[in-house]
């Protein structure tokens, strides 16, 4: 929508005009938003090309998926990833060997952005452990022969030339 000048003018005069912190309030209730998450693309480093990756089975999905959630509250999004890595497959990685995705940032239609991270261990000597409520089953698979991937899942890795929708 295109205002006139001088109506544009007064708006921003008005707004700025106002306290900061009713500025601010005003400003969160008609910008955009978003959840942000963060995602572990985790390969094993001793499979020969094209790769393994590690996968999740999770019960609210309908398909595999990557280890993933959402970032608490100032926390980085390398650290958010490392930590639900942890959390969802008993894998610790220190934040300062994983990888940033090129884009790290996915932004998905429902308001959710992504941001990746790729990290990779050796799976003959990494134990899986899952807790069978948040995540039912772990799992490594060949790149090339990818179990059915949750739609998110198979878009996200499509956008690093990885799995059935690779571009």
């Amino acid at each position: 929508m295109n205002l006139p000048r001088r109506v544009r003018g007064f708006a921003y005069q008005t707004f700025y005009g106002l306290p900061s912190s009713v500025r601010r309030r005003v400003a969160r209730m008609v910008a955009p938003k978003f959840l942000v998450g963060a995602v572990t693309v985790l390969s094993d480093s001793e499979a020969e090309e094209p790769g393994r990756l590690l996968l999740l089975r999770q019960p609210k999905h309908h398909g595999w998926g990557l280890p993933a959630g959402l970032l608490k509250k100032n926390e980085h999004p390398v650290a958010g990833a490392a930590r639900e890595l942890f959390e969802e497959t008993g894998v610790r990685i220190h934040p300062d060997d994983m990888t940033a995705g090129n884009p790290n940032a996915i932004v998905h239609v429902v308001g959710v952005v992504d941001t990746i991270f790729f990290a990779s261990v050796p799976a003959s000597v990494t134990t899986l452990r899952v807790d069978g409520g948040e995540v039912l089953e772990a799992a490594w698979f060949p790149v090339d022969d990818l179990p059915h991937l949750t739609v998110n899942t198979a878009l996200l890795l499509g956008q690093y030339g990885i799995g059935p929708r690779a571009k």
